[in-house]
């Protein structure tokens, strides 16, 4: 069955086979917010009296009863069905014959697909949002634990000044809250409503669109119908922006890990059951998860260039290049949540050498710390580098290991009680209870 069939020439199987690609499978992922935005239709259909009341409270039951067995994961999209769309509408219709019919008028499966992938990414974004935050809190617990730790500092890839675990965990649960305000304004561009807008241009409908607004918990709606057709990809590209800024704080602290794991620096490790080994070394673990998501948050930094590539130069109005942004975006939400998930998981299993300061090819890093102390003594900063370089060029450097850092993110101070604000009121922007609460109203 096909939304557009009108029972004319049927479209060869080799044609159909290659069009629909993969949305069967895809398409799975946003059957319950198609079932929800049927719903929030039809109520809307009955409001500006297109649909009478007792009519629009039999489908409405009916969907319902749809989404019931999508949750229950007994909702399949046969291989005669072109998409969720038309599985949706062809249950009710089995349902509730002519009556079921109904349900399509002023709308196209152009908006109808806008919405549903609007509706899904928002909570994509919410479980991204969570993951991100249990990291987060992870990596700031471990900031507490271990902020005596001392390790180096690094610029150039040559020892630099001291650093801790304190400041290397809280670095990259702070960093990763910056991408979450990516990932928010990502969020504000997908959390408009299409429906509507039809094919692109409206309807001769009488339809009232600030209610199936509300019906939804959108935040906004997408006035113009064009522009909401050409949403098309833009969320999308929006989200795979916030995704990429996750990737590549990701990125960064796996190639982190993958050093300090080594034994030239041995700053950290992990219980043997989370690495792998060699075929032919016996001595080998490899922080195999942490290559990984290297690579993973690699591909992932190229996501927006992915999506960008499918919409250039492409005019208003629909084209079916868009039905393959899912087949690039969706996988990569897959990749992104389980690189989150298994993160923390590692977290909880890292094990951090606190003796591993004590080789001496570290102690010139703390030659910063002797020119400040020179300074403090009442030498001018220049005077003071040139007297402790010297030292060092004689060979004749003693190291001060006393570390007195006290200004706000410093060692001494790593303000990691005003991060958990900032994760705080991140988070709270989502406002995510906003269409939660309208989804329990539609199913109730």
């Amino acid at each position: 069955m096909k939304l557009w069939d009108k029972g004319g020439v049927a479209v060869e199987n080799i044609i159909d086979a290659y069009t629909v690609g993969q949305d069967r499978d895809l398409d799975i992922h946003l059957a319950p917010y198609d079932v929800l935005g049927s719903i929030a239709h039809v109520k809307m259909l009955s409001e500006v009296g297109l649909i009478p009341a007792e009519e629009a409270a039999q489908i409405v039951v009916e969907l319902q009863k749809i989404h019931q067995s999508v949750l229950d994961g007994q909702f399949e999209i046969e291989d005669s069905v072109e998409d969720v769309h038309s599985q949706v509408e062809f249950l009710l219709t089995e349902a509730l014959g002519d009556l079921g019919k109904k349900v399509h008028a002023a709308r196209s499966r152009n908006d109808q697909v806008l919405v549903d992938m609007k509706m899904y990414l928002r909570a994509e974004v919410e479980e991204i949002v969570n993951l991100s935050t249990e990291l987060i809190t992870k990596l700031l617990q471990l900031s507490d634990q271990h902020k005596d730790v001392i390790i180096p500092g690094y610029t150039h890839l040559q020892v630099a000044m001291p650093s801790s675990f304190g400041l290397w965990f809280s670095a990259f649960a702070e960093s990763l809250i910056d991408d979450l305000r990516m990932l928010q304004g990502a969020y504000d561009v997908i959390n408009q409503n299409p429906l509507g807008s039809a094919a692109g241009y409206g309807s001769s409908f009488p339809i009232d669109r600030e209610l199936t607004s509300r019906l939804l918990g959108f935040a906004h709606l997408h006035y113009n119908v064009v522009a909401a057709q050409m949403s098309r990809g833009k969320s999308e590209q929006s989200l795979a922006f916030g995704m990429a800024s996750i990737g590549q704080t990701l990125g960064r602290w796996a190639m982190d890990i993958c050093l300090y794991n080594s034994q030239n620096f041995g700053f950290l490790s992990f219980p043997d059951h989370l690495t792998t080994g060699s075929s032919i070394m016996p001595h080998k673990k490899n922080p195999d998860v942490f290559e990984i998501m290297r690579g993973k948050m690699n591909q992932l930094q190229n996501l927006p260039q992915q999506l960008m590539m499918l919409t250039t130069n492409l005019p208003s109005g629909y084209h079916r290049e868009f039905q393959l942004l899912k087949e690039v975006l969706l996988p990569a939400i897959f990749q992104l949540k389980d690189s989150l998930s298994i993160a923390k998981y590692m977290m909880e299993n890292v094990q951090v050498n606190k003796a591993a300061i004590e080789d001496k090819k570290y102690e010139y890093m703390y030659s910063v710390e002797s020119v400040n102390a020179e300074v403090m003594n009442g030498l001018t900063f220049r005077d003071a580098y040139i007297k402790v370089g010297q030292t060092i060029e004689k060979g004749e450097y003693v190291p001060q290991t006393e570390i007195n850092h006290s200004h706000q993110g410093s060692i001494g101070n790593l303000c990691n009680r005003e991060i958990e604000v900032k994760l705080f009121k991140v988070r709270k922007s989502f406002n995510f209870d906003t269409w939660h609460q309208a989804f329990s109203h539609l199913l109730q």
